[in-house]
């Protein structure tokens, strides 16, 4: 009986490996990137022929695995549409089930992408319980890949499930990449996938590569053995455990919230971000994809600072509002109006999503007719007492709403700033403070926290700004 029991075991281990493995992010209810040659990989027997057919056109592609088992392949997907199937055969036969074909968005970032439909413990999202309660949807498909901080590259990330829009799997899922994907369902009307890859606390540098980092010579590269002693800030780690394991898989562009874990670290950010998008987009394999950011939202950062340090989280957003001249085909969707002085985690998670997806359907998908785009300061001109601020992105010129402008600021060459008389007139803003009689540079809204007072005409707010680049 001991005997039979040894063989029997023996027998279910040797099926189990035999049968042909995809990675983790190939699961049933997938979506499949449309009109695209998508990367499929995964594991079967060791130098043997794997088979794999996709029932959308029937086709056959056959692909050796290598001495680890490991093999990958590209198949051509057709225009949106499904349910599909896919077949992997290595002699022994798995079927996907339930694939849809459509639009897949990669959403990555830290705690605000993070940030789950129902909200942190005691930290709401404005209006989230309708929303997830009228969540069904079966041509919207949810994954999060689990969260992995580790010091040496995986191949593959913990096992995780491609999930259907319906309440349950909605109210866990990012709300920021939700009502993303939720508005670019509405509007262009094909199935929509969204990968949240997203860790809370991260700071940029964990998402990021060995060779990315090694420009960045302050930064302490983790070594095979080394302990990991603050999981989502040591550099490299979550980019092992977490976005490794994912790159390549077809996708149309990416949408990212992150930079809080970095605002003491600003002067660095602007470069760091640069050579993390272009290294994502090389190893990707999938061109220049668009790269869709939020600017993190206006808060009080000294609730969080190390007693006795003094930082202002504009610098930060500054970073990230030059970096949008430095990373092609990006674009940032600025979060001023809805920050909050307590909380890191502002409530209204549909404006940053939707204006992430105003971004993408504006510049990837061509609508046109409506605002996408904040303005953005242009120049700074001087006459006599008074400096003009020119702007980009104001087709319809800009609006206070009513209210006095009341967050810009001027100084001379004593770099010393004073609060300024500021009037729109038209697509531009004049500045002036009795104090300053030869401005040099004028500042709007760079606060840690601030409530943003100017906007363009379709209710899209100015990023905080600075024409000087004093170190104060």
């Amino acid at each position: 009986m001991k005997l039979k029991l040894i063989l029997f075991l023996s027998l279910c281990s040797s099926i189990a490996f035999a049968t042909v493995k995809p990675a983790s992010i190939f699961t049933d209810h997938m979506v499949l990137q449309q009109q695209s040659n998508v990367a499929i990989w995964g594991w079967a027997k060791p130098a043997s022929k794997v088979k794999i057919v996709t029932s959308w056109n029937k086709s056959s592609y056959t692909v050796s695995s290598d001495q680890a088992g490991k093999w990958k392949v590209k198949v051509a997907t057709p225009l949106a549409g499904g349910p599909y199937e896919i077949e992997l055969n290595d002699g022994e036969k798995l079927v996907l089930k339930d694939i849809l074909i459509g639009e897949v968005w990669f959403c990555g970032g830290q705690s605000n992408m993070e940030m789950p439909m129902k909200g942190f413990k005691s930290q709401p999202i404005i209006g989230s319980n309708e929303v997830i309660l009228k969540s069904s949807n079966p041509n919207i498909r949810l994954y999060t890949v689990p969260r992995s901080s580790i010091t040496e590259r995986q191949d593959n990330s913990k096992p995780s499930q491609w999930k259907l829009s319906e309440p349950e799997a909605v109210s866990n899922f990012s709300a920021t990449a939700y009502y993303f994907g939720s508005l670019l369902s509405e509007m262009l009307h094909v199935p929509i996938g969204l990968i949240n890859d997203s860790y809370g606390g991260s700071t940029i540098e964990a998402w990021m590569s060995p060779d990315d980092l090694k420009p960045f010579t302050e930064v302490k590269i983790p070594a095979k053995g080394d302990s990991i002693k603050e999981v989502s800030r040591t550099p490299t780690t979550l980019y092992n455990g977490m976005l490794y394991p994912v790159i390549g898989y077809g996708i149309k562009g990416a949408i990212w919230y992150q930079g809080e874990s970095n605002y003491e670290r600003p002067q660095r950010y602007e470069d760091l971000f640069q050579a993390m998008v272009s290294s994502w987009r090389q190893h990707w394999d999938n061109g220049e994809f668009p790269f869709y950011y939020a600017q993190i939202a206006p808060y009080n950062y000294p609730l969080i600072a190390k007693p006795g340090t003094n930082y202002n989280s504009a610098y930060l957003r500054d970073a990230q509002r030059k970096s949008l001249s430095k990373i092609p085909h990006s674009g940032m969707a600025v979060l001023m109006d809805i920050g909050e002085e307590k909380s890191i985690h502002p409530a209204n998670k549909k404006q940053g999503g939707e204006r992430l997806a105003y971004l993408a359907l504006a510049q990837t998908y061509g609508i046109k007719g409506f605002g996408a785009f904040s303005p953005t300061y242009e120049s700074v001109s001087i006459e006599k007492n008074t400096a003009t601020i020119k702007f980009q992105n104001v087709p319809n010129g800009l609006t206070s709403f009513g209210k006095t402008l009341s967050l810009f600021e001027i100084a001379g060459a004593d770099q010393k700033f004073y609060p300024a008389k500021a009037a729109i007139k038209g697509s531009s803003v004049i500045v002036s403070a009795e104090e300053v009689k030869i401005p040099v540079a004028v500042r709007y809204a760079f606060k840690d926290f601030v409530n943003g007072d100017l906007f363009g005409n379709d209710g899209l707010p100015v990023s905080s700004f600075r024409t000087d680049n004093w170190e104060q």
